[in-house]
């Protein structure tokens, strides 16, 4: 007999512009200050270059600038959350996406996700729209994402190990047990 659902899921609320990224908590692998990012040659503009993290070169990416949505407040302290890629390819176990602010870590369930897509085509990289109590919030489609970076970046370039040039300061770390 298989277990039923569950009926709440702990999510994380990622700011990014003036939206929200709605994640699984597990998807977050840590939360870590701005690095400059190594660019890419001929990338879209929401490629915003490869991180230094753990020796991984991980790909930063701006889901505003992906998404066509505002930026929002550029006053505030800018930092990447580091996902855990879904595909499960050795060569892409992680990507970064900016952010402004840390993650909010909340517990949803069905009733406190509200769909507010208006019929109209999704950006790239989008698989929804929703309101997540007061919150405007963004269901990114992570497995498309994956696939768009595996086919702009080269394969022996992400895999390859690199020492980042300054300590890397930890902002904040997600447990995926939670």
């Amino acid at each position: 007999m298989s277990d039923p659902l569950p009926r709440e899921i702990r999510c994380v609320l990622v700011p990014v512009g003036n939206l929200r990224l709605l994640l699984p908590n597990a998807t977050i692998a840590e939360v870590v200050t701005q690095s400059k990012p190594e660019p890419v040659h001929d990338a879209p503009d929401w490629l915003l270059g490869r991180i230094a993290w753990r020796g991984w070169r991980v790909p930063l990416v701006s889901f505003t600038k992906l998404a066509g949505t505002e930026e929002g407040d550029a006053e505030l302290s800018v930092r990447v959350a580091v996902l855990k890629a879904l595909g499960g390819n050795p060569a892409l176990p992680f990507i970064a996406v900016l952010t402004q602010g840390f993650p909010r870590l909340t517990t949803l369930n069905a009733e406190l996700i509200i769909p507010t897509h208006d019929g109209s085509a999704l950006p790239p990289g989008v698989r929804a729209h929703v309101l997540v109590r007061d919150d405007v919030a963004m269901i990114p489609d992570l497995e498309w994402l994956e696939v768009e970076l595996l086919s702009l970046l080269d394969e022996a370039d992400l895999t390859a190990s690199i020492e980042p040039d300054e300590p890397v300061e930890i902002s904040e770390h997600f447990d995926a047990e939670d």
